[in-house]
């Protein structure tokens, strides 16, 4: 795998043995090798974890079988510490800082919940940790009732910009039908349109201690894939399951028709009704038509009411619209910063905001002009 940057799920039922409700440590120990072995190639790894409820049922005494929604509550609130005790005992005695972020769908869909989870994870990416994502189960109630860690995985691999995403699973990819009903079900090794006939292929889940199954693992190609991000299914349950999939193992891949620097800029593109404008100097419009980004000292004028987070329409002068971005700042913040230099951003809003107002991966242009009048690239980074 060349990506940049990938992230692997693991369902419950590779993580936690279905008979004795233990970790699977030794099966553990091999993927945090395989993945270990993707940060020395300088890959950047996130690694996205189920197995909190199989884990806390057994310690609560809880039957197997169906859980009530507030026993498999109780029984993640007491698993996810176990999950993230054996995360950070593997990963710190290789000498690599482990970090555990809990979120839920409803984080990646909010846009400021979106936001901050996407820059935290950015953080920790810099900084040089390992993030460990699980379901917030405690209080994710339609997480738990239709096993959406699939989904979620996804959603990581959206905000996070990822090139790859892997789920692991108690299956090897994606068949015609359900291969434990039907001995006559073909194997499909790569999907490049994800059509109805593809989603009839799916199935339940096989797995007792797993809440998903192919249903929601065709949802998660869906947003991989319109983000992107290829995305592999591949059976996990096999030592060094990632190892294998680069060794050239039978998996199912989705692949996207664009890379997820371009899928985002086209969703950008296409917001039909940005919330506001800015207008730019001459010198910051010479900047972003060479790449660069967007500083508050290039803007001279703001209008209309958008938060953080929110597309905007980027003018000229002369009132052209150039380009549309997200923008790092609200309507009143970036009135207040606007024609100033970064470095003085904290002192006139009392906060250490980001040094772009509208950061290059996040803007497009929409025409290509010169400006009229060649001034200092001093809106530039």
């Amino acid at each position: 795998m060349q990506a940049r940057r990938i992230v692997v799920k693991v369902g419950s039922a590779l993580l936690v043995d279905g008979e004795t409700g233990r970790i699977n440590r030794a099966w553990l120990e091999t993927l945090i090798e395989d993945l270990l072995r993707l940060r020395k190639r300088n890959q950047q790894v996130i690694l996205v974890s189920s197995g909190a409820i199989a884990l806390g049922r057994r310690q609560l005494g809880l039957a197997k079988g169906p859980l009530r929604l507030e026993e498999s509550q109780a029984a993640a609130a007491v698993g996810q510490i176990r999950l993230a005790h054996a995360y950070k005992e593997l990963l710190e005695s290789r000498d690599v800082t482990v970090a555990q972020v809990l979120l839920t769908l409803e984080d990646s869909e909010r846009r400021r919940r979106y936001l901050n989870a996407r820059a935290t994870l950015e953080s920790l990416l810099a900084l040089g940790a390992l993030p460990v994502i699980n379901e917030n189960d405690t209080v994710a109630t339609a997480e738990i009732r239709y096993g959406d860690n699939d989904r979620l995985a996804a959603r990581v691999a959206q905000m996070s910009g990822a090139d790859c995403l892997v789920l692991l699973s108690d299956v090897e990819g994606l068949f015609t039908a359900d291969p434990n009903r039907d001995p006559h079900a073909q194997f499909i090794g790569e999907v490049r349109q994800i059509t109805p006939e593809i989603e009839a292929m799916a199935g339940r889940s096989a797995s007792d201690v797993g809440s998903g199954g192919m249903t929601t693992k065709i949802l998660a190609a869906k947003i991989a894939v319109s983000a992107g991000c290829h995305m592999c299914i591949a059976a996990g349950h096999h030592d060094h399951p990632v190892g294998r999939i680069e060794a050239g193992a039978r998996c199912t891949w989705f692949v996207p028709t664009a890379s997820p620097v371009t899928a985002r800029k086209q969703w950008i593109a296409g917001t039909l009704r940005p919330a506001g404008a800015i207008t730019i100097d001459a010198g910051a419009l010479r900047a972003l038509l060479e790449g660069k980004s967007l500083l508050p000292a290039g803007v001279v004028n703001a209008r209309g009411r958008f938060e953080r987070g929110d597309t905007v329409s980027v003018l000229t002068a002369s009132g052209a619209e150039i380009a549309r971005g997200i923008i790092a700042y609200s309507d009143a913040d970036a009135a207040r910063i606007m024609g100033r230099k970064s470095s003085e951003i904290e002192g006139i809003l009392g906060f250490r905001g980001r040094d772009e107002m509208i950061h290059r991966d996040d803007l497009v242009l929409i025409r290509h002009e010169a400006p009229a009048v060649a001034e200092p690239l001093r809106a530039t980074t």
